[in-house]
This record gives C-alpha cells, structure tokens and sequence, in this order.
C-alpha cells in the first residue's frame, strides 16, 4: 500500500513540473537554434590571429538589427584573456578575427560565443529575444539567465 501511495503522490508532484518544463511551440514550428561556431586554428601561439565564426542558421532567428555576438576565451590558466563584442547578422552568422594575447598561459583552454543580451538556448519555439532591462550598465542587461542548455566551449590550445 504504500507504495502504490509514494508513486501516486510523486505522479501527482511530477505531473504539473513536467507541463511548465514540456516546450511550447506557439507557431508550431521547432525552435530555431543557431548553427554551431568553429574556431580556426585550434592551436595557436601568442600573437597569432584566430577566427571564430558561425554560418546564417537555415531557419530565421530574428536576431534584429544592431545584434552582437559575445566571444571569450579562457586561457588553461583558468584566467579570460578576451572579451569582445562582434557584429552578428540577423540570421545569427559573424566572423571575428583577433590574436592571441601576450599575457595568455600555454595549455588548452577554450572559446565560447554566444548572442549578447540574448537567450541562445531557446527551446520555447517563441521568438528569443530579451528586453534590455532599464537600469543596465553599457546597455548590458545585469540578469540574462540562460535557460536549458550550457554555454559551448570549443577548444583552444596555446603553445608552440
């Protein structure tokens, strides 16, 4: 009996936490994710140029005009060594070269570029786009809260 009592009640518990979490897809289309960036080297001594960039997604994102992209990279030392703002096209797609800095340690570290200001990880099927917040410091909104997925981080290695 108790049992079939503990399953009934986690049944009931469970139920409404599955619903709020199950996507929606209010234009009965499947959310529109972005296409995966690459990073071209992936091996680069200080002072060498580095590309990071991702192709239009196939399906139509609306990122808007004005739209940027957020790269960083994290050196093996654990330390960010660039943080910068690209543009970024409507359909998602940028490319943004630099180098690696003097200052980056040698080791694998890695790449992570996401939308600034918006949620990449939408899996609602609704349009993705935050409002900026009023009250933001240099128009960056203080709370986006990425929602469903973990931020990408491709490889870098740094070194001879």
């Amino acid at each position: 009996m108790f049992r079939a009592t503990a399953g009934a009640a986690a049944a009931f518990i469970a139920a409404p936490l599955l619903t709020a979490c199950w996507p929606t897809f209010g234009s009965g289309a499947p959310p529109c994710m972005p296409p995966a960036y690459t990073v071209t080297p992936d091996r680069a001594s200080v002072g060498e140029r580095i590309t990071v960039s991702a192709p239009d997604a196939t399906c139509d994102p609306r990122y808007g005009a004005g739209a940027q992209i957020e790269v960083t990279v994290v050196d093996a030392a654990g330390r960010e060594v660039v943080r910068v703002l690209a543009p970024m096209r409507d359909a998602g797609g940028f490319s943004l070269t630099f180098e690696v800095p003097a200052d980056t340690a040698e080791g694998r570290g890695h790449v992570s570029a996401y939308p600034y200001g918006l949620d990449w990880c939408d899996d609602t099927g609704t349009n993705n786009r935050l409002r900026r917040a009023a009250g933001t410091t240099a128009g960056r909104a203080d709370a986006v809260v990425l929602a469903s997925c973990a931020v990408r981080e491709v490889p870098l290695t740094v070194g001879p």
